[in-house]
């Protein structure tokens, strides 16, 4: 990664260069992951501990319930669903349902036909949706949780902004947004290989507030800190 401002870039060809990106990397974990496949057990707890909370309550002590839970756990989603890896190993061992949305049609295509191919047998998969994030619009009141790991950077800022706005409205009342992303302490950094970018909150400007916040810990070193966030909707926000 490169610390360079994504002005430059053309705007037409921003997602088009990702997809082309991610067309040319194996359907599989260490694809998804960029070869660390083996860290897939340890970052799924990793974000089951973080909304554990939000699903099963607050215990004190002798395990009495202090805050109740949140959100139901009837249904996910889970954007830049990749070939399914988030969903198979994280939401659905917590939540009845999952729709999938992803951008690179082989990757879906494999979800649906191979790696959750169980799982929508079970009635476990409502939707396999293959379509970029700046265009995918939730069913309005659908969703407890909205959860995207490691796709945001593929957002233009515009877009990112419009995206969230339109993800507030596809949350159930006390839904949340969850987001799981590589965080830079310089800023702006810019890959250009597969046109992602590293960026510090727009969720303020698309009306969200930021409910937690915590670390992944356990990731191998040389990787860029990885940071999981808990937002909704904010209560005054009528956009």
């Amino acid at each position: 990664m490169t610390n360079e401002d994504t002005s430059g870039f053309e705007e037409e060809r921003w997602y088009e260069d990702a997809l082309g990106y991610w067309s040319a990397t194996p359907a599989t974990i260490n694809g998804m992951l960029g070869g660390y496949g083996s860290v897939t057990s340890l970052e799924a707890k990793g974000s089951m501990e973080f909304i554990s909370e939000y699903v099963r309550g607050k215990r004190g002590a002798h395990n009495a319930l202090k805050v109740p839970p949140r959100i139901s756990t009837q249904y996910a989603c889970d954007c830049g669903a990749g070939i399914g890896r988030v969903s198979k190993h994280f939401l659905l061992k917590i939540f009845d349902k999952v729709d999938l949305v992803e951008y690179t049609p082989k990757f879906i295509q494999h979800a649906e036909r191979t790696y959750l191919a169980k799982e929508k047998s079970l009635g476990r998969i409502g939707k396999f949706m293959c379509l970029g994030l700046q265009e995918f619009t939730p069913e309005e009141g659908k969703y407890d949780l909205i959860w995207c790991q490691w796709v945001l950077g593929h957002l233009k800022d515009d877009d990112l902004e419009e995206f969230f706005k339109r993800c507030k409205k596809g949350l159930k009342p006390n839904g949340m947004i969850g987001v799981k992303e590589n965080v830079s302490v310089f800023g702006y950094r810019f890959d250009k290989n597969d046109s992602s970018v590293t960026r510090y909150h727009i969720y303020r400007k698309a009306g969200l507030s930021l409910l937690k916040e915590a670390t992944q810990h356990g990731m191998p070193d040389g990787l860029y800190e990885v940071k999981m966030y808990a937002l909704e909707p904010k209560i005054t926000d009528t956009t």
